[in-house]
């Protein structure tokens, strides 16, 4: 059995994946560009993708039963072609949540706790010339009774209110498809959420009901000093918007996923003047070690059973 890996430096060079080796004979590509896809999965019975688009054109006249995506999502497979032509197509789920929280409150604590002030101020020598023991000039403030509004409450979702929580804090929530009703929390509409919420933390998927969810007119609506965090993904936030919106009041923004990745020189959020008010990650949340150990053997249990079934 031919097993194809296409995106191999998606994972990480540090992540050991010879355990595929143990599955069928490997071919693995660190990256591949659109017009080496169909070529490269032609052969293959398994083909391994993390973003590398797998559609009608690479399916067709290929030897492809089974597309194991190295991710949550299955927007870059064509699911309806797949279906069709019994070519089996299986994702992974669940692996990521402690990550993408912990990036969360990564971010939560930069703004915060202004730590980044405080290591310049004696990095650059300034606390040894002070004539007092400390130095608080920019205030900082505690999580305990903020009130933190949850875009989202799946498992990531879940997790990052589990730890707002511990911190003390009210979580509220909105459910983007209003039909998520979790008794632990209170449920609130969207204007409540952002117009009451110290932090704001999205972590529900981009669909048609989430795409430009927060946009200018609504945006206007958050709290001055507020925080809005979005680790879901790049289009629920109008970024035109979010950057014309930083540059005019006072709000604080940790961003992990933008509409096109990787970002492009024209985003632009690249733009905005008021830079401490934006922290721009490349989409790192879900991608803890042990996230991505999670993940490869999630994959590998998919294939796994795969091949016990089709009896390869």
């Amino acid at each position: 059995m031919k097993i194809v890996i296409l995106d191999r430096a998606t994972l990480g060079s540090d992540m050991d994946v010879s355990v595929f080796d143990t599955l069928g004979d490997v071919i693995s590509y660190d990256i591949t560009l659109p017009s080496e896809t169909k070529h490269r999965v032609k052969d293959a019975d398994i083909v391994i993708t993390n973003k590398v688009v797998i559609g009608k054109e690479e399916m067709n006249n290929s030897s492809i039963k089974l597309v194991a995506i190295t991710a949550t999502g299955t927007n870059n497979v064509d699911l309806v072609y797949a279906k069709e032509n019994g070519i089996e197509v299986k994702n992974v789920a669940g692996y990521s949540s402690s990550s993408v929280s912990q990036v969360a409150f990564s971010m939560i604590f930069h703004f915060i706790s202004k730590l980044d002030y405080y290591k310049k101020y004696v990095d650059e020598g300034n606390w040894q010339k002070s004539d007092f023991f400390t130095h608080i000039d920019a205030p900082f403030f505690e999580l305990d009774g903020k009130r933190v509004g949850v875009i989202g409450l799946g498992d990531i979702g879940r997790s990052f209110a589990a730890k707002a929580k511990a911190f003390d804090c009210e979580v509220v929530y909105y459910s983007t498809s209003g039909k998520n009703s979790n008794s632990e929390y209170k449920r609130v509409e969207l204007d409540e959420l952002l117009k009451t919420s110290d932090i704001i933390s999205i972590h529900c998927p981009l669909n048609e009901q989430t795409q430009n969810l927060l946009n200018y007119e609504n945006m206007k609506d958050i709290k001055d000093g507020a925080i809005l965090l979005n680790l879901g993904r790049g289009g629920i936030i109008n970024e035109a918007d979010l950057a014309k919106i930083i540059d005019e009041k006072e709000i604080y923004c940790g961003i992990d996923v933008v509409s096109v990745e990787p970002i492009e020189e024209s985003n632009p959020l690249l733009k905005v003047k008021n830079k401490n008010r934006l922290l721009l990650t490349p989409h790192i949340g879900w991608a803890s070690v042990e996230a991505r150990r999670r993940l490869i053997g999630l994959v590998v249990k998919n294939i796994k059973e795969f091949i016990n079934k089709v009896n390869f």
